[in-house]
């Protein structure tokens, strides 16, 4: 059973990390230690949905967050340094901060820490968000405990509401893409005369088809998500919109 850990102190742990290609312990009393902190904890660094969607709603809502008072905005991965550097040069990340826990010992101490030998994995982060106030949780979203690797709950529009409903008003739309799809480019044109602004994800940047079947159980695209709700090509993109107007 996946604990809630609302009302407790986040593990006194220390992160290793390179900064200017030297090793710097962080301690979490460094990344806590009165400040509001966002977190959310995903399965691992370049793997679809972490991707796709978890890590880039975070940066992108990331103006909105700071405008509610948060402080920092952190994402913790059970993978080392070098990975989750790399990540972020790869996801051009610079509102979120990456924090490698590459042995494991914050998510273990959060009891988060799930085996995912099954796929080769080993043992990883299962997904949660958490509000932190100077070293306590405040609130925590913790995806349910089913198999596979759900996203309902840790999101980054599901934390803004809780955080600051009046900023969470304006949809998330995330878009993925093929270069040279002319259907591609209708659903944007959609959503563009909406005045609905879209994260584009050009398939090929996160694995090629595999990688979409696996976030949105699809191999065609466009694929246009909703506030997290899958909606479909351009002809359904088309419908929906008719019927919202």
């Amino acid at each position: 059973m996946l604990e809630n850990k609302e009302g407790q102190k986040v593990p006194d742990v220390t992160f290793r990390t390179r900064e200017n290609g030297q090793w710097k312990d962080v301690t979490t009393r460094e990344v806590f230690a009165g400040k509001k902190v966002v977190v959310f904890a995903l399965p691992g660094a370049f793997t679809p949905t972490c991707s796709a969607s978890h890590l880039p709603r975070y940066e992108e809502l990331s103006c909105e967050f700071r405008k509610a008072g948060v402080d920092d905005i952190v994402c913790i991965s059970v993978n080392d340094c070098f990975v989750m550097d790399a990540w972020r040069e790869n996801q051009g990340c610079s509102a979120v901060r990456l924090l490698p826990d590459g042995n494991g010992d914050f998510t273990r101490a959060m009891g988060m820490l799930v085996d995912k030998d099954k796929l080769g994995f080993g043992a990883r982060s299962w997904r949660y968000s958490m509000l932190v106030d100077d070293g306590v949780i405040r609130k925590m979203f913790i995806e349910p405990d089913v198999a596979g690797d759900p996203y309902e709950v840790s999101d980054a529009d599901t934390m803004l509401a809780h955080v600051a409903p009046e900023l969470a008003k304006k949809p998330g739309v995330l878009v993925f893409t093929k270069a040279g799809c002319p259907h591609c480019a209708r659903a944007k044109k959609l959503l563009e005369d909406a005045d609905l602004r879209f994260r584009e994800v050009e398939i090929a940047s996160i694995g090629g088809t595999e990688a979409l079947r696996s976030v949105s159980g699809q191999t065609t695209v466009p694929q246009v998500f909703i506030d997290g709700s899958r909606i479909g090509g351009a002809d359904d993109l088309e419908k929906f919109l008719a019927k919202a107007a």
